[in-house]
């Protein structure tokens, strides 16, 4: 039985009924002060704890979907995204940037690029929105080397989901050991990385929207965070030569970017995205009755009402495990229809909302991002 399987469900809340029942009828005969005694009370504790508690897991993980399967669970799925291009008509579904810190990635292998690049801790300060935040920043190996000296690098920004941590990114996503690895074996172009979370407002969840009275985070994003990094590092600019990629929160605001700034973002890639800004406790009022500023953040109302931008976009989902699976569907049907957006997808069989989907699915997405970006 799955993971996800109803029947799993009950037979864990079955089982806690049943010992917590067990529990309570044998109690008495359990009472003396025997080495039996107290073993079998500890026992029966314990086996009650133990159900209750997969009771729990297993019901939140219904409601939220973080595992699909029990390879999910415990890490073993490894089969890797697939990108899928969806032509029209088809059938397939202070300073502006302070280094803080500084280390080395160790080299590949028998890789013919030698060393692993650097990721640099890095205090970004916007300009324009006076947004400050902490990000990392992986430069390629290729960056340090004297016959690279005059060449611009593409660039990406990679975003977490909410409230996320960037460090995540580097430590449980690796995407800068990914994009090294993806380098050396020629399958991408070196790429320098902007690593962050989009929660530049923390503990308030902003969705990537510039907020009446509030964080300019679009603003942040699309205008101050190019402008830092190209002011600091040889990264190239221009239309096409940036990319965004993000999970979930992330991933929403990786497609926004990319459809509301083409000029800067040729391509971003939405991990398990949603495509409509929420309206909760962590993002308060974003609007304040704006309704035009609500329709933009709305990527539905966006390709319908608005011309289609010339500019490419992934999203990713699994059949099972993902509640974006349907939205995610009609998303590529609805961009296929504007005949000049273009968009590719990556769908697994089975895969939750969590690390080990996204572990998956961060390869083929550099690949397909490096192959729609330009450099200088």
């Amino acid at each position: 039985m799955g993971l996800t399987s109803d029947k799993v469900l009950w037979a864990a809340v079955s089982a806690a009924v049943l010992l917590f029942a067990g529990t309570v009828w044998l109690w008495p005969r359990l009472a003396g002060r025997g080495v039996r005694a107290v073993c079998g009370r500890v026992g029966l504790l314990l086996a009650t704890q133990l159900a209750l508690f997969a009771a729990v897991g297993l019901a939140a993980n219904q409601s939220f979907g973080f595992y699909a399967s029990w390879d999910d669970l415990f890490g073993r799925e490894k089969d890797r995204g697939v990108v899928v291009d969806h032509a029209a008509g088809s059938g397939a579904g202070g300073a502006p940037l302070r280094v803080v810190g500084r280390e080395r990635l160790a080299g590949t292998p028998g890789a013919r690029t030698a060393g692993g690049g650097t990721v640099e801790q890095v205090e970004l300060v916007g300009r324009t929105s006076r947004i400050a935040s902490p990000a990392y920043v992986y430069l390629p190996p290729e960056y340090h080397r004297p016959e690279y000296r005059t060449h611009r690098f593409p660039a990406a920004v990679v975003l977490t989901g909410y409230p996320g941590t960037a460090r995540a990114l580097v430590d449980k996503l690796h995407y800068p050991r990914t994009a090294r690895d993806l380098a050396a074996a020629g399958r991408m172009e070196p790429t320098v990385l902007v690593m962050l979370r989009p929660t530049v407002a923390p503990p308030r969840d902003t969705e990537c929207v510039d907020v009446p009275d509030g964080p300019q985070t679009e603003t942040f994003f699309a205008r101050d965070l190019p402008e830092a990094v190209g002011a600091h590092y040889r990264v190239a600019g221009g239309r096409g030569a940036w990319g965004v990629v993000g999970n979930s929160t992330g991933g929403y605001c990786a497609l926004k970017l990319a459809l509301h700034h083409p000029d800067v973002f040729g391509a971003g890639a939405g991990l398990s995205a949603y495509y409509k800004a929420p309206l909760d406790a962590t993002t308060g009022d974003l609007f304040q009755g704006d309704k035009a500023r609500e329709n933009r953040a709305d990527l539905w109302w966006c390709l319908r009402q608005r011309p289609a931008p010339d500019t490419s976009l992934l999203v990713t989902s699994s059949q099972k495990g993902e509640s974006n699976y349907r939205d995610t569907l009609r998303f590529i049907e609805r961009v296929k229809g504007t005949g000049r957006t273009r968009i590719s997808s990556i769908i697994l069989e089975s895969g939750g909302h969590n690390f080990n989907t996204w572990r998956r699915e961060i390869p083929a997405t550099l690949e397909w991002m490096s192959r729609r970006l330009t450099s200088g």
